[in-house]
């Protein structure tokens, strides 16, 4: 008899297992290590067997963080976390997290219970259309005929997960099975899926994208998340520096090289975009994260050469000129041997090296600048009543104010200052996430965790989580830093509870604007109070200001701040990066209408904000 199966024995009656214990075993032997979520009717004896099995179970406060964290575990790993729920609304509350997973490309189970098999279409509790609606969200969804097929369903589910492009799959488990006994002898766990295969591109079209390489004027490389999920951070740090080409990270592909790399040219990051002739997308989509390809933000006939995994991408918004279907690290691989066969370098003097330093310098300039000013000059944001005094207030007046109260800028210059070069960053908000993207640097691969693909609010702590519990197991002592607008944390605050229940030392940065975009003062907020109810008065992007969310975390035993100045930043991140013990959260105050730099291309394709 095999050990799981003996294992399996200790479960019930002597002889028999449990649907529970079939599920939780199946996981294990597909090398599944990691679950999140939250137990209740009928899935809590699942929770219990996958800890038995030697499962970390990670309990959440709500689904959609849970799911966040589970797909999170399955890029940072390249196995499927999985994200259990219960019937009905605790399944739809984690479909948010599926379809994230599915846009992002991450590995996902979600194993969902419903109603009893005797009870379909009666009106059981939390009844719902289960398989049927996650077909909508994953690559493979399906339940169970009976217990003895378990095994085979999860093997499929794990295996489509990471095959091809990777994402979320979807298990249905009726009530009635969980704690159905059956005989230990009926139960053939399937031997744990082979690793995905390594697809190569074809030589030819190797060749002939090395040869349009050669042939750039104005070369560029795009690094993507795929690339970074693809573990192919040495082969492209080898292309290139031995052709000397230039780099542009998307957001989660920073890293892959690190970002003060001399060949990265984030800084000019638009007018490297706009001026390439020759542009290498190395497991990187033409979607709105690279505003599709299109003029006018690239010339009308850049040259594309796309390497992607999936074939339906190849193609996707351009026409390209050369496409290579295949495994990014395997497809980098190919080109480096064409450029070993015939050595060729980019010339680091040439003219469009001199363009993108010259710009990268005079950008960089003005980043520091903005350090020592409250708000960059921007449209004033409208409001209704536009005769009080908080709404007369001009860009120039606000723009003159130095130092306080903070800008994004001077609150992300001092954390770059202290962060721990081998961190994890975890980023979400609009302006905090874009201008952090801009500032903090990463030096590792998938050590920056963000919105993503699908731009989803409310990822953050559940990424954070995972990274934490990841980190615990990999690395222990890495730092997992969170940095999270004010709004993004509301849409997942109460998972501080978990932080601070599994004592995860994650250091929460809350930077504080009062508001989704900007926000108001306390000063002009009781003003504009005057003239109505805030549902009438209160533009719909303000927050109430001046919101101590540093009690979130010292209400459940971790550490809280509340920070004003660029000193009281200082102090609290080092002694929160210094308590290797205790989780922290760091509630930092700016100045309501701050915002970036003004940009030569919305990130968006449209903003009204």
């Amino acid at each position: 008899m095999s050990e799981s199966n003996l294992a399996a024995r200790s479960d019930g009656l002597e002889g028999q297992v449990s649907g529970a214990r079939v599920i939780a075993q199946a996981l294990k032997t597909q090398d599944v290590n990691y679950m999140f979520g939250i137990v209740g009717i009928p899935v809590t004896e699942i929770a219990l067997a996958a800890q038995e099995v030697g499962i970390r179970y990670i309990g959440m406060r709500n689904e959609q963080a849970a799911c966040y964290a589970a797909s999170a575990v399955g890029y940072l790993t390249g196995r499927p976390g999985v994200c259990l729920v219960v019937s009905g609304p605790g399944l739809i509350h984690g479909l948010g997290g599926m379809a994230n997973a599915n846009m992002n490309c991450w590995p996902l189970i979600v194993i969902g219970g419903s109603s009893e098999r005797s009870q379909e279409t009666m009106g059981a509790f939390q009844e719902f259309p289960q398989v049927e609606a996650c077909r909508l969200y994953s690559k493979f969804s399906a339940r169970p005929s009976s217990i003895e097929a378990i095994p085979s369903i999860i093997e499929k589910a794990v295996r489509s997960s990471i095959y091809g492009r990777p994402g979320a799959c979807y298990v249905d488990i009726p009530a009635d099975f969980v704690n159905l006994q059956v005989n230990v002898n009926s139960i053939k766990y399937v031997e744990c899926c082979m690793p995905p295969p390594i697809s190569m591109a074809e030589t030819s079209a190797v060749r002939m994208a090395a040869s349009v390489i050669r042939n750039a004027k104005q070369p560029l490389v795009i690094i993507g998340k795929g690339a970074a999920y693809a573990r192919a951070e040495e082969s492209i740090r080898k292309l290139v520096e031995q052709c000397k080409l230039p780099f542009l990270p998307t957001p989660m592909g920073k890293g892959v090289i690190r970002d003060n790399h001399p060949n990265c040219v984030a800084a000019a990051r638009s007018r490297a975009l706009q001026f390439a002739d020759v542009i290498v997308l190395l497991g990187a989509r033409l979607n709105w994260i690279l505003h599709f390809g299109l003029p006018p933000r690239y010339q009308p006939d850049v040259k594309f050469i796309q390497a992607d995994i999936c074939a339906e991408e190849l193609g996707n918004n351009v026409r390209p000129a050369v496409t290579l279907l295949g495994d990014i690290n395997a497809v980098t691989k190919q080109l480096l041997e064409q450029f070993d066969k015939t050595p060729w370098q980019y010339p680091p003097e040439s003219e469009w090296w001199k363009v993108l330093r010259e710009k990268m310098k005079s950008n960089e300039a003005l980043s520091k600048a903005l350090v020592s000013f409250a708000k960059f000059p921007v449209p004033p944001l409208q409001c209704t009543f536009v005769s009080s005094s908080w709404a007369k207030r001009t860009d120039v007046e606000l723009a003159s104010k130095k130092s306080l109260p903070m800008n994004y800028y001077t609150v992300f210059y001092h954390v770059q200052e202290q962060l721990p070069r081998d961190c994890f960053v975890v980023s979400e908000g609009a302006n905090t996430m874009d201008i952090g993207r801009t500032v903090l640097q990463n030096y590792l691969p998938r050590h920056r965790l963000d919105a993503g693909t699908f731009g989803t609010m409310g990822v953050g702590l559940g990424f954070a989580i995972a990274a934490a519990i990841v980190a615990k197991d990999r690395n222990p002592g890495k730092r997992v830093i969170c940095v999270e607008g004010d709004s993004a944390f509301g849409f997942s605050g109460m998972e501080v509870e978990t932080i601070c229940r599994y004592n995860l030392p994650i250091v929460l940065l809350v930077v504080n604007n009062n508001g989704i975009y900007q926000g108001f003062d306390t000063d002009s907020w009781k003003e504009m109070l005057k003239f109505g109810d805030a549902t009438t008065v209160a533009p719909p992007m303000s927050l109430l200001p001046h919101s101590h969310y540093e009690h979130v975390m010292t209400a459940f035993g971790g550490k809280g701040y509340f920070v004003q100045t660029p000193e009281e930043l200082q102090k609290s991140l080092r002694q929160s990066l210094a308590d290797t013990t205790n989780p922290s959260l760091i509630n930092i105050m700016i100045e309501p209408q701050a915002t970036r730099k003004a940009q030569d291309f919305h990130w968006l394709t449209q903003s009204n904000l």
